[in-house]
């Protein structure tokens, strides 16, 4: 998944999803809690890399299970969107991630994130450096 797609969220607490992530999505797929660093968004995964998730938590020793990887179960919902490509998800993910309305979904390689508008335009803006995307290129080997 590539790109950032700006949605807003309705009245009744719903997303749309962007025509370019419908089919990488599919009809059924998972949110969670995400993060990176100290800011919080959420994380979209599809059916196939949530099985592949459960799976991996399942082979995890129970001490494992208690800790922050729990958590990604623990908060997730299955979305299965609308005829309008709406989905619904909980307060919760929404007071974690501070989105109230307005929302930046961008495409993570095999998953999206879903943010607070206001919270990726800062975190972005501290992100886009030279230094940073420099360091990026090499961890990849470019």
């Amino acid at each position: 998944m590539i790109g950032k797609y700006t949605a807003k969220v309705d009245e009744k607490g719903r997303l749309f999803v962007p025509a370019k992530l419908r089919e990488e999505l599919g009809e059924t797929f998972y949110v969670t809690v995400g993060f990176h660093g100290k800011r919080h968004c959420l994380t979209a995964y599809t059916k196939e890399d949530w099985e592949d998730l459960q799976t991996k938590f399942k082979a995890l020793s129970i001490s494992q299970k208690s800790g922050v990887f729990g958590f990604l179960f623990n908060n997730a919902v299955e979305c299965t969107p609308d005829k309008q490509f709406r989905f619904l998800l909980s307060s919760n993910l929404f007071s974690y991630a501070g989105i109230e309305r307005d929302v930046v979904i961008v495409g993570q390689a095999n998953q999206a994130e879903i943010w607070d508008a206001g919270a990726y335009a800062d975190y972005e803006q501290e992100m886009l450096t030279p230094e940073n995307l420099l360091a990026s290129l090499e961890a990849i080997g470019l």
